[in-house]
């Protein structure tokens, strides 16, 4: 493996000897790259502060033996600290990391460390409601795993309209009209900003707040198929 430097958010870290670790990156163009971080639990390491959770970092990793790299050099481009004062971020930045990381294992897609980065972005912003990044972050993921919520057409491929209201359906994991139903036309508009544009832009849709809990009890189950 050549010498790369690269932009890298950790995945996963595991002691290994005396004062070493071994990291699980992912990064833009490479997808998961587990490298050796010699030394990095001594007190002076230089490399410590480079490779924290909740970060972008900026690596450079040299060849190792076989798939493992070795770290070189790393420091820290943006450190999302403000996820870790607040509970329910931290517990959902590291659902976050999991999923993708389990995903990513198997699938090769850049976009996948744009969503894991602009999740930790999400959830470090205290002015966004973590409902909303948690209802994005389902709706994206199963954009990029295919299976995408159906925002035009119901499950009998009758298109969604205005005025009208919806249930949502586990078995067919779209929209049914059903006149008692809970999703509203301001419900389909929230899930449409959110599968397209970023958490930010969703908060400023009034009265989000009232819709969020049913968007995201959707989204959650979408990506369950």
């Amino acid at each position: 493996m050549r010498t790369i430097r690269t932009k890298a958010i950790v995945l996963r870290r595991t002691n290994y000897g005396e004062a070493d670790r071994i990291v699980q990156f992912l990064t833009p163009d490479s997808g998961i790259m587990s490298v050796m971080a010699k030394g990095v639990r001594k007190e002076k390491s230089r490399l410590a502060g480079g490779i924290e959770l909740f970060a972008v970092c900026d690596v450079t990793i040299g060849s190792g033996r076989g798939e493992l790299g070795i770290l070189t050099t790393s420091r820290l481009d943006v450190f999302y600290s403000r996820i870790m004062t607040d509970y329910d971020r931290l517990q959902f930045a590291y659902e976050v990391i999991k999923q993708i990381g389990k995903i990513a294992t198997t699938i090769d897609e850049p976009a996948f460390f744009d969503l894991l980065e602009q999740s930790l972005i999400s959830l470090n912003d205290m002015d966004i409601d973590i409902r909303l990044t948690k209802t994005w972050f389902w709706l994206q993921l199963a954009i990029l795993l295919g299976v995408g919520l159906n925002l035009a057409t119901d499950a009998n491929g009758m298109k969604l309209v205005e005025d009208a209201t919806y249930s949502f359906s586990e078995a067919d994991h779209g929209f049914v009209f059903s006149e008692r139903g809970t999703y509203t036309t301001d419900h389909i508009k929230l899930l449409r900003i959110l599968s397209a544009q970023h958490p930010k832009v969703a908060s400023h849709v009034s009265g989000s707040g009232a819709l969020v809990n049913d968007c995201l009890w959707a989204a959650e189950r979408v990506v369950a198929r």
